[in-house]
């Protein structure tokens, strides 16, 4: 499913479930293994009916859990996965424990941009106001690492306006992307068609370094990865359909961290001047 209707999905499933009565009876059961999205959360039973009203595992639970696998994917904040688990499928304890107003707050100022990226808002139903302010009682963020200025550190994807596509550029133009821009990496994109019917995108093999800039060689294959997923607008247009396909792409990180993808340029056999291009900027820089 999309993130189009995932939104759609949302704003119809959580409609009515903060209708639902936190002291009716409930039972705890094992969180099925079909239900991938909450696998290695920290606990192996939950509270049925959850948060949203849901009381058959097979019927409501497990397929709807796999509505939130899109913005999961994206990587949008580290604990999303806790805070959409926490309503899906709640921890069997005496109460139930609901997300915290702060880990609600968190994740939909992380998170609410990829939305916006397909142009939808944050759904209505995940207000941030029907969540509690107590946090002795409720599911909190977590406390800032020692550690954190690490992946503050790190590039960023974000949703940008679609990169150029150049399909036979000369020369110059090409020595021109590899000055301008911070960094230039090769890497083979694919896209398939999930029985689903929606296409998937991904980044094949290893990633490339033409000019590494600021990017990180064990990082820059997932940033790639997690790029795609929140462009999914601009992965439609840019990577066509059947084998992978090599490109040489170029772009920027941008002073808050996030990653500016500016140029695509598909590596055609036929077309040398990417291969003269890049030995020329190996040897003499710009």
């Amino acid at each position: 499913m999309d993130l189009f209707s995932f939104t759609l999905t949302l704003l119809v499933l959580l409609a009515p479930a903060w209708g639902f009565d936190l002291g009716q009876s409930t039972r705890c059961v094992p969180i099925p293994h079909q239900m991938s999205v909450c696998q290695d959360v920290g606990y192996s039973e939950m509270r049925l009916p959850n948060l949203l009203g849901h009381s058959s595992l097979e019927g409501e639970v497990v397929p709807r859990s796999e509505d939130w696998r899109p913005l999961l994917q994206t990587g949008c904040h580290p604990q999303a996965q806790a805070f959409l688990c926490s309503l899906i499928a709640p921890v069997c304890l005496d109460a139930f424990i609901q997300p915290c107003r702060s880990l609600c707050v968190a994740v939909r100022d992380s998170c609410a941009p990829v939305l916006a990226c397909q142009g939808h808002v944050w759904p209505e139903a995940l207000d941030c106001d029907r969540f509690p302010t107590q946090e002795d009682m409720c599911l909190t963020p977590h406390p800032k690492h020692s550690n954190s200025h690490l992946a503050k550190a790190l590039p960023k994807p974000a949703c940008q306006a679609c990169p150029s596509v150049e399909e036979h550029p000369t020369l110059k133009t090409v020595l021109d992307a590899l000055c301008q821009d911070d960094f230039a990496v090769t890497a083979k994109l694919s896209r398939r068609r999930l029985p689903s019917g929606e296409p998937e995108f991904e980044v094949e093999g290893r990633v490339e370094f033409i000019r590494q800039g600021p990017l990180l060689p064990y990082d820059t294959q997932h940033l790639l990865q997690q790029w795609l997923l929140i462009n999914l607008p601009c992965a439609n247009v840019l990577v066509r359909p059947g084998r992978a396909q090599l490109y040489m792409l170029t772009g920027a990180v941008q002073p808050d961290g996030t990653l500016a993808l500016t140029r695509l340029f598909p590596w055609h056999k036929k077309n040398n001047s990417i291969t003269v291009a890049a030995r020329k900027w190996k040897h003499h820089k710009c």
